[in-house]
């Protein structure tokens, strides 16, 4: 059977928001579910976070299946990024990915995003390194534009996209604590 690794977000944890509901829900149907607890989450970094990401995975089997929220999914990114030629994962699937940001309530936290935003991710390097990869925005993101988000995705890494209505951030603060979609996409 596959393995699942589930990436939290920025000021997230394995146990918030859709990712307990989730790897229950996995856990029952056969699949080896790793969901690591990502450094300084309060405050991320680049490499903090792909070297986790590195750590955890080891080396990539082709069944693997990547799972992001957020600032995961630029990490899943990044660590695909810099795999080596020939190695790959079976499917990547992106909640609330983001190349664009507004709305951060603070100059702090713009100083903490600004790396991710523009330090550039080689997507041409991404693309081969998965079957293939699913974006799933909401309508609503205070903090993904959707409009942007889903075009540079498009045009960046030709993901299936998905768009959900009224999902806000997808947590639980926006009421979002089941994700059935990716149980549907395995």
């Amino acid at each position: 059977m596959s393995r699942v690794f589930i990436i939290h977000g920025w000021g997230g944890s394995p146990t918030k928001d859709w990712i307990p509901w989730v790897v229950e829900m996995l856990r029952m149907k056969g699949y080896e579910v790793i969901t690591p607890a990502m450094p300084s989450t309060d405050s991320p970094n680049i490499e903090g976070w792909v070297n986790k990401l590195k750590e955890v995975v080891g080396i990539p089997q082709e069944n693997d299946i990547l799972i992001g929220h957020s600032i995961g999914c630029q990490t899943i990114l990044r660590f695909l990024e810099n795999l080596e030629d020939g190695s790959r994962v079976r499917k990547v699937i992106l909640v609330a990915p983001w190349l664009k940001l507004e709305n951060l309530s603070s100059d702090e936290e713009w100083k903490i995003a600004e790396p991710w935003l523009h330090e550039p991710i080689e997507f041409n390097a991404v693309r081969p390194k998965a079957d293939s990869f699913v974006a799933i925005f909401s309508s609503n993101d205070l903090w993904v534009p959707l409009k942007e988000n889903v075009s540079m995705f498009t045009a960046k890494l030709q993901p299936k996209i998905i768009i959900k209505n009224n999902k806000g951030h997808f947590s639980e603060d926006d009421g979002v604590t089941e994700l059935p979609e990716i149980l549907d996409l395995l």
